[in-house]
């Protein structure tokens, strides 16, 4: 474990474009009672962050400035707080963590789970946030089944990579939406259909409609009728039928997805691996549209 008592960490002192994220030198922090300091191994780039950081999500998710960007967190227990049990120093883990955009990053010890141990270390930075969006879209909020019709809008994302793995898993038959660049990653995963938005009308007759793409009004409009129920997590959906929400950190999912990785029973799906510095830059070409997948930042450590 390095001496110096520094870290790099990406941060923004205010709301604006991809101009305002920084890359500063600031204390290692020290984990207090009940807590865990991780040496950040990946964290991962999520589109929400461009929101986040552009200040449209002030009132939904208010943060205190300079605040450090990245909620993925994959990385090696490098100290203890006290009173934490169940963590040694070296373990690998994961978790949904404020902050993670950093050389090291202090978490509550509840909110890690051991990170899985058949994928690089690095890779598992793509499950917290996907993952775990995924695993509620589809058990917790779709209660999705054997035997069920599911439209995954958006499958070729991070999201949605996860998606339609878990609905395969639990037996239901899935007709993904995605692009011609993801249709490959979308067939490899499971989808048993897949439908080119860009060309095809969406079919409907579904029992369960996953929307997680942002769309427009109209297309919102347009995805209502198509299932019983419909999920979104991206835009909302105003329609009898359609919940809407944000996925929260549940250490035991992870811990679940952990171990089904670990059978082969789930892949993570890596589109592109960066340092740290190119976060700025990967900012704006996700504001572009030019991003897809899960992209993993990993950083340059100056200790």
């Amino acid at each position: 474990m390095p001496t110096s008592a520094t870290m790099r960490a990406a941060r923004i002192h205010e709301y604006g474009d991809a101009s305002v994220i920084r890359f500063d030198d600031i204390p290692r922090p020290s984990p207090g009672p009940g807590e865990v300091l991780v040496r950040v191994t990946a964290t991962s780039f999520n589109p929400s962050e461009v929101g986040l950081r552009a200040g449209y999500l002030q009132g939904l998710l208010d943060v205190t400035l300079p605040h450090t960007l990245g909620w993925d967190l994959s990385g090696t227990v490098a100290g203890l707080g006290a009173g934490v049990t169940g963590l040694a120093v070296g373990d690998r883990v994961i978790g949904l963590v404020s902050g993670s955009a950093a050389e090291y990053v202090v978490a509550p010890a509840t909110e890690l789970a051991h990170a899985p141990a058949s994928i690089p270390p690095a890779h598992a930075a793509a499950i917290p946030v996907a993952g775990l969006t995924a695993w509620q879209a589809v058990f917790d909020h779709a209660r999705i089944g054997a035997g069920q019709r599911v439209l995954i809008n958006g499958a070729g994302g991070g999201i949605g990579l996860f998606a339609v793995q878990l609905a395969k898993h639990a037996g239901a038959t899935v007709i993904a939406t995605a692009s011609p660049r993801s249709t490959e990653a979308v067939r490899r995963l499971g989808a048993d259909e897949i439908v080119d938005y860009t060309a095809t009308a969406l079919p409907g007759g579904m029992d369960v409609v996953l929307n997680l793409a942002a769309v427009s009004a109209r297309e919102a409009a347009a995805l209502a009728p198509l299932g019983r129920v419909v999920v979104t997590v991206a835009t909302p959906i105003e329609a009898p039928n359609a919940h809407h929400f944000v996925g929260t950190s549940e250490p035991a999912q992870l811990t679940a997805m952990a171990e089904l990785i670990d059978k082969g029973e789930l892949m993570v799906e890596i589109s592109e691996t960066h340092p740290l510095t190119h976060l700025t830059e990967i900012h704006r070409r996700a504001e572009a549209g030019q991003t897809r997948g899960k992209i993993i930042i990993v950083p340059e450590e100056t200790s």
